[in-house]
This record gives C-alpha cells, sequence and structure tokens, in this order.
C-alpha cells in the first residue's frame, strides 16, 4: 500500500509520517557533558544539572536536557520519604531558626566504616542560614578537647556564632564544651533526646552526605577517607547547587549575606589563647 494512502487510512499527517529529527551541531558534546556530570554527581536528577551545566556556560533549558536525559536512559533511584513530625523543643529548628549568616551552627556525628570493618565517625559542622557545611572531620572517635579545638579553628577563620545547636551527645554536653562556649558568650541550643527532627538542617545535610558521598565510595583508609570526603565538601560547597538557596550554591549564598559577627566581637576571643582554654581546669 501506498505510504500516502496509508497514512489517509490512518488520519495521520504525512509530514508527520516523513519527517526527520534534525541534531544540533552541538548536541554530541551536550551529551557528553551530561554524561561526565552525572558520573560525578550519580545522585543529581536532569534539573540539578540543568543548573550545572549553565554555570558551565551552555544555553540550554530544563525541557532540552530532559529529552537527552531520557535518550541516554538515565535515572535517579527514587528514595521513599521519610514522616516528619514537628518537634516541641525550645532548641528546635522551628523555635530558633537561623535568621543571618552565623547566627546558628549544627553540629553532629555521622558513621561510617573502611573496607576492614572498623568504624569511621565524622563530625559535622554546617551553618544553617547559608547552608554552608564549615568542617567534615574525620577519625575514629572524638573526644570533647578535639572538638573544642575544632571550633576555635572555625571561629578564627569565619567569626562566633550565635548559637550551637546539637543533640545530647557526650561530646557536645560536656562540662569542658560548656565552660568554654560560656567563656566567648555563644548560646547552646540542644534538642530534645531522640529527637532528630528538631535539627532538621544537619539532619538533612546527613542524608545528602551519605547519599552522595558515603554510599558511592568504600574507604580502606582514615587517610583516604579524609581525602575524598574534604573533596566532596569543597564540591558542595562551590559546585552544587541547593534548592533552598534558589539554585545558587552555598558560597554563593553565603558571598551575598552581610556579616552577622560584629568586628569589635572578634578581638574578645582573640584575647584567650586556644591552648590556654584547653588546659584551663574545670571546676567541680
Amino acid at each position: 500500500m501506498p505510504q500516502r494512502r496509508a497514512c489517509r487510512v490512518l488520519n495521520q499527517p504525512l509530514s508527520t509520517q516523513r519527517y526527520k529529527p534534525s541534531i544540533r551541531e552541538d548536541e554530541p558534546l551536550l551529551v557528553r557533558s551530561i554524561l561526565e556530570l552525572v558520573a560525578e554527581f550519580p545522585r543529581f536528577g536532569y534539573r540539578r544539572i540543568t543548573r550545572l551545566l549553565r554555570n558551565d556556560g551552555w544555553r540550554v533549558n530544563a525541557k532540552r536536557i530532559y529529552r537527552l536525559w531520557r535518550q541516554e536512559g538515565l535515572k535517579v533511584p527514587q528514595k521513599k520519604q521519610k514522616r516528619r513530625r514537628l518537634g516541641s523543643s525550645m532548641g528546635g529548628i522551628v523555635r530558633r531558626k537561623a535568621e543571618y549568616k552565623n547566627h546558628v551552627w549544627s553540629v553532629d556525628f555521622i558513621f561510617d566504616r573502611t573496607t576492614n570493618g572498623r568504624s569511621l565517625k565524622t563530625l559535622v559542622v554546617i551553618d544553617e542560614h547559608t547552608r554552608e557545611c564549615l568542617a567534615l572531620e574525620v577519625g575514629r572517635r572524638f573526644t570533647s578537647d578535639q572538638f573544642i579545638e575544632l571550633l576555635a579553628d572555625l571561629i578564627a577563620s569565619r567569626g562566633v556564632p550565635k548559637f550551637i545547636r546539637s543533640d545530647n551527645g557526650p561530646e557536645f554536653i560536656s562540662r569542658r564544651v560548656r565552660q568554654f562556649l560560656e567563656k566567648i558568650e555563644i548560646g547552646t541550643s540542644y534538642i530534645e533526646p531522640g529527637s532528630p527532627w528538631q535539627n532538621g538542617y544537619v539532619e538533612s545535610f546527613n542524608s545528602r552526605f551519605r547519599d552522595e558521598c558515603l554510599a558511592c565510595e568504600e574507604f580502606t583508609t582514615v587517610a583516604e577517607a579524609r581525602a575524598v570526603i574534604g573533596r566532596w565538601r569543597r564540591t558542595y560547597n562551590h559546585r552544587r547547587p541547593h534548592g533552598s538557596l534558589g539554585g545558587l550554591t552555598p558560597a554563593e549564598f553565603a558571598t551575598r549575606c552581610a556579616a552577622s559577627t560584629p568586628v569589635a566581637a572578634l578581638p574578645t576571643f582573640q584575647q584567650h589563647n586556644n591552648a590556654d582554654l584547653l588546659t584551663q581546669p574545670v571546676p567541680s
């Protein structure tokens, strides 16, 4: 049967039947760029890949990337949505919400293992307002003194936060930590025991960190874990677009925020030597 007659019987336009799609000259290069980004960020969907491509100079829209995404058979596995509940503690994110840069820092631990089965413990510190990851310290174990040393380094380079939010872990509620924070006038915001949703920003970060880094890598040594996790932290802060920040990276958003710590407040802290703070006796 002639093609023209078959189209008339099926009520299909002849132009549609004879249409041959044209491939743009830049499409092979664009597909290669998409695949490279997918290899680097395997948990990203086509919308976030589109943002990364635009940051790299491509003038593309999400619909075109979605078409190429489907054409290449790319897919991000769906994750189960956790049921979220509202906490009632005064230290939770609902009652005390970060309003500016360096207002509230959140701290938490996340755990993994090296290939020989030994545990890895990562100390996470984020700025709740800018979503920046300020530190990802990796080790086998952490003490309250190591936590104080890390805070002292961060404060010296970034400024003094108003509050530090955490759970009731022994490293966070120890007398030495509370004495250190009181000395430099940093408030504590402890959540209720067994209520991780009250520290939702750092829990959300931990989910992304595990999904995009820990679940994709196997570490043989602590040194290897530090190198890989440190590289992922820099990528998170400077390359990864953040949906709640309007597609900006945390570092880009932070540069647009006014400094929250008064300049006059820093010399007060700098008068104290970090070693002196760690060696001062704790009153019984």
